[in-house]
């Protein structure tokens, strides 16, 4: 079988035993503070584990796109060296909610493994978990029992609890799982060592492909265990593993999922797979970073400096890095793989073949910037170790090193390697201390301490009664305490709540409880796996009182302002700019809408004018919202909604209309659009390669924008003293554009006059005509001086500095004669410079550094006139 055809295999099972097959989520989550990615199959079905969304289908099955590249799940510095880690992989999983549960998910997948795809028997084994004592957890003898059905007993092992219990989290729903482990070896081998001794024991041919999980307990925050008040299985078998063992071979990057990507890429680099250990695994690398960059920017997450976009950066020029490094590519590559990846997986996940122009124009454009940040990166290594080496030391400092990772983005290995081949090493104790400092630091800023929730009564789902009105009678069905670094708060669930939890873009409401007790301020609502949870400073009095909830009417409107005007927005530009206009990421505050989306380059003036135009027709069209709220997803795309990719969507969604206007979206909006009142563009920008940005105002916030600028031009009137303002800048620009001429005219006639006086001023010496000082004149000047006196010697050594406010310069030119002798100006700059705490460069015959210590300048020019007399003397000698 090729891998289109086991995943369909698999899928195809699981439907003929009455599972609803469902598409995989977004790699991106959304709507869950504990996750930045999709980190294993079952995360999409948290909030039904958790019991806060009721269950519609009690079997389910699936191929989920997952990535581990974070947290306690993370794999990356094996990606590429071993022959199973990835950091994207595909999990096929089957799922109870309630159902089924051992019995079933055991004899399934024995049918699936040996009677459809054919595996041999004697080369399965299984693990049930062992049991512990500490937690009151027995032996799993249920999952024992019904593996003797298929399997010799010796072909059952135990596993403890790190190998065979299951836990979501340090909290949250667990349970005890059952591996099923496959035997790659060949005969031989396996005569020589029974394979359930390999069981667990890192070989790389003895593989754990399936993970059957029972849910069965809950974890509480003090570590007890509770029985779920359902039981659900929860497997997940590597997708990349199985085509392995299907296909008979002895790495994952061996099947038909990496191989056409490897070989495009030797091609490329004009190698053979296979020939050079270090070549090998760096193709193995970028094969597999491919994927989760690819896959990730058209889930909608974008590299950047922050969060989930630097995981993805750093995941890219970890690929960037061993390119450059093994394969000799100086210039973007990787871009150049997207289309072979999209023709490979392309049907199989349709938002890569849409989305294949924006996946090639972001990474391309990453690349470049990564290959200039290397260059630099090299420039600023060659310095280190001339500084290591001047000091007698055969070791670059971690301090020196942990700058270099941490400040300018050089990977530690790529350091080490260019240290080695200078002959030295790097202090690998100190540069991991300075790490765990920094991981130190990081984790205490972010450090957040959540009890359980205590639940008051338990409630199916929470009911959103918001759109329909800003006031609701509440109970709290439960609450915790959350304590982070610099405060206490509480979160409060309801059984019904008016406020909007922050998702979709759309920050979360502001409001009051009302109660006898008195009044206690909602400072934010968020969305956590399908809960909305209420953010509160101080818990009620009473708890279990009945609380008026007000949401805050004036924040609520300005927001749904903004929100329905980014619908009309994001018409407007696919109508200006073209269909291909998809959007990337949007805010929706009170204050400002904000909204990314897919464009390759910048929008003019006269383009913003006509979204801004089109958008305030529809707004004094004042469409009347036309909503529908359960509406079949089916039903929905026939009306023509946008649907986003990076998206999850259910059976049934809310549809939001305006007109022409047609969009999926939970948020709230405006009853008709004439409520909108104005709309204002204040901004555009890019973001990264293909994306940008617009930044907008309505209502009264658009009012107040447009009485600031009728007061800056006002005010720019009245300083001009002229009514017409166009007429007074352009004489300003013509009087400036004249004095500049004649400042020009000026500084060369100066520039010529210093010129021969210094030429008077040289001092011949042995060797050379020097001239060094420190000069009353700006570094044009200088610079001007320098390139007049070099056709005057050949063998001129010019050495100038000057101070100008608290910027100190220094400037070094060389004549012919003394550039032939060796001496390079780039070089004695680069060490003169650190008399005055600064840096340069620059060409052999001529160069300039910039620092910020005057007191040193003297010295730095001394420094310099001695290097280059010293390399004189030793090209005489």
């Amino acid at each position: 079988m090729d891998s289109n055809q086991i995943r369909t295999t698999f899928l195809e099972f699981f439907k003929g035993k009455e599972h609803l097959i469902v598409p995989s989520a977004p790699m991106i989550v959304k709507n869950d503070p504990t996750l930045m990615f999709t980190n294993a199959g079952m995360n999409q079905f948290k909030d039904l584990f958790l019991g806060n969304s009721p269950v519609r289908h009690k079997r389910v099955a699936d191929s989920q796109k997952c990535l581990r590249v974070s947290g306690k799940h993370n794999d990356l510095e094996e990606v590429g060296h071993d022959t199973y880690h990835h950091t994207m992989f595909e999990m096929l999983g089957n799922w109870s909610f309630g159902d089924y549960f051992k019995k079933e998910a055991i004899s399934w997948a024995w049918e699936l493994l040996v009677e459809v795809y054919g595996l041999p028997k004697d080369r399965i084994y299984a693990t049930i978990f062992e049991g512990s004592p500490e937690e009151g957890i027995d032996r799993d003898n249920e999952a024992y029992t019904y593996w003797k059905q298929f399997l010799p007993e010796d072909h059952i092992l135990l596993g403890n609890k790190h190998d065979n219990f299951w836990e979501m989290g340090d909290t949250g729903p667990c349970g005890p799982c059952s591996e099923i482990h496959f035997d790659l070896r060949d005969d031989a081998e396996r005569a020589k060592l029974d394979g359930r001794e390999l069981v667990n024991a890192g070989h790389h041919l003895v593989i754990e492909i399936w993970n059957l999980v029972f849910m069965q307990f809950n974890r509480k925050a003090n570590g007890q265990l509770e029985p779920l008040p359902a039981q659900h299985v929860d497997t997940g078998m590597g997708f990349e593993r199985l085509c392995m063992v299907l296909q008979g071979k002895q790495s994952n990057y061996d099947t038909d999922v990496f191989q056409p990507t490897i070989q495009r890429l030797a091609a490329m680099a004009g190698k053979t797979y296979g020939k050079d250990a270090k070549a090998d695994i760096a193709m193995r690398v970028i094969a597999d970073h491919l994927r989760a960059i690819a896959f990730s920017i058209a889930d909608g997450q974008l590299p950047s400096n922050v969060k989930a976009g630097y995981v993805i950066r750093r995941i890219l020029r970890r690929a960037v890095r061993y390119g450059y490094t093994y394969l000799g590519f100086n210039e973007p590559f990787i871009c150049k793989l997207v289309e072979g990846l999209v023709q490979q997986m392309g049907d199989q996940f349709p938002e890569l073949r849409a989305q294949q122009d924006l996946i090639t124009k972001v990474i391309a454009e990453e690349e470049s910037a990564f290959l200039r940040t290397l260059a630099t990166g090299i420039n600023l290594m060659d310095g280190v170790i001339a500084k290591a080496k001047e000091a007698g030391k055969d070791t670059i400092s971690g301090s020196d090193a942990f700058l270099l990772y941490d400040t300018y983005g050089f990977p530690i290995d790529l350091i080490e390697l260019i240290a080695h081949e200078n002959g030295m090493k790097v202090d690998g104790d100190a540069f991991g201390k300075e790490l765990q400092k920094q991981k130190e630091r990081s984790r205490n800023a972010a450090a957040v301490d959540t009890d359980d929730w205590v639940e008051l009564f338990p409630i199916s789902e929470s009911k959103f009664v918001g759109y329909d009105s800003l006031e609701a009678d509440v109970r709290i069905s439960r609450y915790r305490r959350v304590k982070t670094k610099n405060k206490t708060y509480y979160q409060l669930v309801f059984d019904q709540t008016p406020f909007y939890g922050n998702s979709g873009g759309q920050v979360g409401d502001q409001g009051i409880l009302e109660s006898d007790g008195g009044t206690v301020r909602v400072t934010d609502t968020q969305k956590e796996n399908n809960l909305t949870v209420h953010i509160v400073e101080n818990l009620p009095e009473d708890i279990t009182a009945t609380f008026h909830a007000v949401v805050d009417k004036q924040l609520r409107d300005a927001s749904a302002n903004n929100h329905s005007a980014t619908h009309l927005m994001h018409k407007a530009l696919r109508t200006v700019l073209g269909t291909h206009v998809e959007q990337k990421g949007s805010l929706v505050t009170p204050e400002y809408l904000r909204f990314d989306f897919s464009h390759f380059q910048k929008v003019t003036d006269e383009q913003i004018r006509e979204v801004e135009r089109l958008v305030n027709h529809d707004i004094r069209a004042n469409f009347p919202l036309e909503e529908r709220r359960d509406c079949p997803i089916d039903e929905a795309r026939t009306l023509g909604a946008m649907m986003l990719f990076g998206e999850k969507y259910g059976d049934r969604v809310r549809v939001v209309k305006y007109g022409d206007s047609v969009e999926l979206c939970g948020g709230t909006h405006v009853s008709a659009t004439g409520n909108i009142g104005l709309f204002k563009i204040v901004g555009e920008s890019a973001i990264s390669a293909g994306v940008r940005r617009i930044e907008a105002v309505t209502g009264g916030a658009a009012e107040q924008f447009v009485y600031g600028l009728e007061d800056l031009l006002r005010a720019v009137q009245k300083h001009l003293n002229n009514p017409s303002i166009e007429q007074a800048v352009r004489r300003l620009i013509e009087e400036n554009a004249e004095m500049s001429h004649q400042i020009e005219q000026v500084t060369q006639e100066r520039i010529a006059a210093l010129t021969q006086a210094f030429a008077k001023a040289v001092v011949e010496e042995e060797g050379m005509h020097l001239i060094a000082r420190q000069i009353s004149a700006n570094s044009d000047v200088i610079k001007g001086i320098a390139f007049g006196l070099r056709p005057m010697f050949a063998d001129l050594v010019f050495v100038g500095g000057t101070t100008v406010g608290e910027k100190v310069s220094l400037t070094v030119m060389l004549g012919e004669e003394i550039v032939a002798q060796g001496i390079n100006a780039s070089q004695v700059i680069r060490e003169a410079a650190k008399e005055i705490n600064g840096g340069g460069g620059g060409q052999p015959f001529f160069a300039t550094a910039g620092g910020k210590n005057a007191d040193g300048l003297d010295n730095a020019i001394l420094k310099a006139v001695e290097l280059i007399r010293a390399g004189i003397s030793a090209d005489g000698e």
